[in-house]
C-alpha cells in the first residue's frame, strides 16, 4: 500500500528531530514507501467547494543539521491525499479552532489525524472532565472568590491557562502566598477564558508519566522529571524524560479511557499521569515516541502508521 500522506506541522526547518514525533512519524511513513507532503497550517485555503494547501514534497532523514529536502512550492487540493496528519502545536485558540473547521470539509474523504470535530471537542484540561474520577480536585473558572476558596480548602494548588501548554503559566501558590493576586491580575489581563486550578500532587516529584496511547490502547510511557527548583516536568521547561514502567492504577487509567478514546477517532493521544491521578489528555500534538523507543519501548511512530493504514 502506497499512500499519499500530508503533513500539516510547524517549520521543518525548527524540528528538534531527536525528540520531534512529528518527525519520527515522517520517517516511518516514507520507509513504508509512502508520499509525503509538508505545508503550514497558515497556507490553508477554502474556494469553490475545494480545501488547498501550498507546500512542497518533502523526504526526511535522521540527520542533524540534514533532516530534510523540499521540492518546488506547489498548492495541492488537499481531498486528493489519503490522510493528514495535524501536528502543528498549540496554542489552541481560534487559529487552531479555525483549521479544524477547515478539515472537516474533507474529513469524509481523508483520514485527518487526529479526527478534527473530535480534536476540536476535546481540549487537553476539559477533556479530562469526562473522568472525575481519575482527576485530582480541580476547580474551573474566573471567579476570583471562587479560586480562593479552592486554595484555602487544598492550600497548595496550581494555577494554569486553561489552553495553555508547554508548561507556559503555570503557577503553585499556597494560602500563605503574598503573589497570589498578583498572579491572579495577570491571569485577567492574559486571558479572557476561565482558568484551571488543581490541588498540588507532592507526587510530582518523583516524576510526571506521559503515557501514550494509539488507537486507546497503551503503546509505551516515560517519565518526566522536573529540574529542582521548577514545578513543572515539561521538557520545554526543563523537565528531564527517564525510562518507566506502569502502574496497576495507571494501566486502569488508560482501560478506563481508551474505548472513549477509539470510538472518536483519537488514534494518537497522550496522557499526564502524577501518583494516581491524571491531569491532562493531549489530543492536539502529542509528543514522547522518540524518547520512548530510545528507552528500549515500543516503535510507536510504527504502531500509529499500522492503526492509519489499518484504517484505509
Amino acid at each position: 500500500m502506497s499512500l499519499k500522506i500530508a503533513v500539516q506541522c510547524d517549520p521543518i526547518e525548527l524540528f528538534q528531530i531527536e525528540g520531534d514525533s512529528t518527525f519520527a512519524m515522517m520517517l516511518e511513513a516514507q520507509a513504508r514507501g509512502h508520499a509525503l507532503f509538508y505545508y503550514h497550517v497558515k497556507t490553508l485555503a477554502y474556494m469553490d467547494g475545494t480545501l488547498s494547501a501550498e507546500g512542497h514534497d518533502v523526504k526526511v532523514q535522521d540527520k542533524k543539521g540534514a533532516h530534510f529536502e523540499l521540492g518546488p512550492k506547489k498548492r495541492i487540493d488537499l481531498s486528493t491525499q489519503d490522510s493528514i496528519l495535524m501536528r502543528q502545536d498549540p496554542p489552541f485558540d481560534m487559529g487552531y479552532i479555525t483549521a479544524t473547521h477547515l478539515l472537516d470539509i474533507i474529513h469524509s474523504k481523508v483520514l485527518v489525524v487526529n479526527d478534527p470535530t473530535e480534536v476540536r471537542n476535546a481540549p487537553e484540561k476539559l477533556f479530562i472532565l469526562k473522568f472525575p474520577d481519575l482527576m485530582p480536585p480541580t476547580l474551573i473558572t474566573r471567579d476570583v472568590s471562587e479560586i480562593e476558596r479552592f486554595r484555602k480548602l487544598h492550600n497548595d494548588v496550581i494555577l494554569k491557562p486553561l489552553y495553555g501548554n508547554g508548561g507556559s503559566g503555570v503557577y503553585r501558590t499556597s494560602n500563605n502566598d503574598q503573589n497570589f493576586s498578583s498572579i491572579l491580575e495577570m491571569f485577567s489581563e492574559l486571558y479572557y477564558e476561565p482558568y484551571i486550578a488543581q490541588k498540588y500532587l507532592p507526587d510530582v516529584r518523583k516524576g510526571d508519566k506521559r503515557i501514550i496511547l494509539v488507537d486507546g490502547k497503551v503503546a509505551g510511557a516515560i517519565n518526566r522529571i522536573p529540574a529542582e527548583h521548577d514545578n513543572r516536568s515539561n521538557m520545554h521547561a526543563g523537565g528531564v524524560a527517564a525510562p518507566t514502567s506502569l502502574t496497576k492504577r495507571e494501566y486502569e487509567i488508560c482501560e478506563a479511557i481508551g474505548p472513549e478514546l477509539k470510538k472518536r477517532g483519537l488514534i494518537f493521544t497522550g496522557i499526564d499521569v502524577i501518583g494516581d491521578y491524571m491531569t491532562e489528555i493531549n489530543v492536539t500534538s502529542p509528543t514522547g515516541i522518540r524518547q520512548v523507543k530510545r528507552f528500549g519501548g515500543a516503535d510507536i511512530a510504527a504502531l500509529i502508521m499500522d492503526a492509519i493504514e489499518a484504517k484505509l
